[in-house]
């Protein structure tokens, strides 16, 4: 079978970014020749390993929480590029007591009080756990760029704010796992179309969508600013594109997987003699 690489595949390189140059329908990583039913299998064949290195992450979290490791998925993307989806089909692989979820919206009258990290710091990953960021520090180089709610040289110091927090977190043992999930405009549309027709989805949809739609063009060049100027060693970014929803989810999947994999985790030692337990257990039965 061929091995598969989705960190490289997916891995932006350091440099100008042209988002125009990524196809939102591509399927890099994946098996030539390979297409929709593959990825669904794909998808579901990394369940098992999946749940067993969660399940190691999340022993070592319970068994030695000065030292295990954390991982935090951060997913960013247009408004119907995915986020929810990859929680869904990708995370929801994994057991739900290992995993923090944040999703964040505009900041609360609390949070306007602090620096625009603070609620980010809070909601970090606690050892041993995996923590997923719908939406994350971003949107403040994101939104409060592109719909004028900071002046321009507020927004502009932020991304080496974001680099320094980054790095930071990467030192105190988080493996950071960028996703710019890259859904197109016309794709976008039919996804906003979708919610509009369907009476099940029009809790998903909000008329503020079409107000970021509008925004289309200065969002895309904010995003190509985020992924040129956060694109560093220790938390790169990975372009996932987003237009067919079954390949976004195994390759955030799989970027999962690989990062997991890489942490080399091992089932924590018993800090009891297994042997006596054994026999005491065999006395009480």
């Amino acid at each position: 079978m061929t091995k598969i690489d989705m960190t490289n595949a997916l891995r932006l390189p350091a440099g100008s970014v042209d988002l125009a140059a990524f196809d939102p329908r591509a399927t890099p990583g994946l098996p030539e020749g390979e297409g929709k039913e593959d990825g669904y299998k794909r998808l579901a064949e990394l369940d098992a390993e999946l749940s067993d290195l969660q399940e190691r992450l999340f022993a070592a979290g319970r068994s030695n929480p000065a030292s295990a490791p954390r991982i935090l998925l951060v997913l960013q993307g247009m408004d119907t590029s995915g986020k929810g989806g990859v929680i869904r089909k990708a995370v929801g692989l994994v057991d739900p007591q290992g995993v923090q979820i944040t999703a964040f919206k505009a900041p609360t009258a609390e949070e306007r009080q602090h620096d625009f990290l603070w609620r980010i710091r809070r909601a970090l990953p606690k050892p041993g756990m995996i923590g997923i960021f719908d939406r994350s520090q971003y949107e403040d180089v994101l939104v409060a760029r592109v719909e004028g709610l900071v002046e321009p040289e507020v927004w502009q110091s932020r991304y080496e704010q974001i680099n320094a927090f980054e790095q930071e977190s990467a030192e105190s043992g988080i493996t950071i796992i960028k996703c710019f999930l890259h859904v197109s405009r016309d794709e976008q549309a039919e996804r906003l179309q979708e919610r509009l027709d369907d009476p099940a989805k029009h809790w998903k949809y909000s008329p503020g969508d079409l107000i970021t739609r509008a925004h289309w063009d200065q969002y895309q060049a904010a995003y190509r600013d985020v992924l040129e100027r956060c694109n560093t060693e220790v938390a790169p970014w990975f372009v996932v594109p987003a237009d067919r929803k079954w390949y976004r989810n195994w390759a955030v999947a799989q970027l999962l997987l690989e990062h997991l994999r890489s942490l080399k985790l091992e089932w924590p030692e018993a800090d009891f003699d297994v042997t006596e337990q054994k026999e005491l257990l065999k006395r009480l039965s």
